[in-house]
């Protein structure tokens, strides 16, 4: 006789491997980028209206906090890019395999992270 009980999963003791990692990481950074558009929408419009409203939006965007929101922004967008070259590539067969599929998401990693210091150093520079 079949347990048609339901099953309980620890999401926290479930081991991914990388590419499932960066399969998640991926969703996570969509959805941040989507619930940021409205923020960045009203910011443009704030920019564009007078020198009085630039000034505004710079001082918001120089605030501690939003410095912290830019750099996770910087960040979604650039693993969001990666990754989605990566599941584009997978999506042609290419990268299918286990040990390229990792070798994949280890690439989309190591590119974000050196895409994100080249922009903060291009920056602060």
């Amino acid at each position: 006789m079949a347990d048609n009980r339901p099953v309980y999963l620890n999401l926290l003791k479930i081991r991914l491997p990388l590419a499932g990692i960066v399969s998640f990481a991926h969703r996570i950074t969509g959805v941040l980028l989507f619930l940021a558009l409205p923020f960045a929408v009203y910011l443009l419009d704030l920019s564009i209206q007078s020198e009085q409203s630039f000034a505004k939006a710079q001082q918001i965007l120089n605030q501690p906090m939003m410095l912290i929101v830019q750099i996770l922004l910087l960040w979604s967008i650039a693993h969001h890019f990666f990754a989605g070259i990566r599941f584009l590539l997978i999506d042609a067969e290419i990268g299918v395999e286990k040990s390229s599929a990792r070798l994949g998401a280890w690439a989309v990693l190591i590119a974000e992270v050196l895409t994100l210091l080249a922009i903060i150093c291009g920056v602060s520079s």
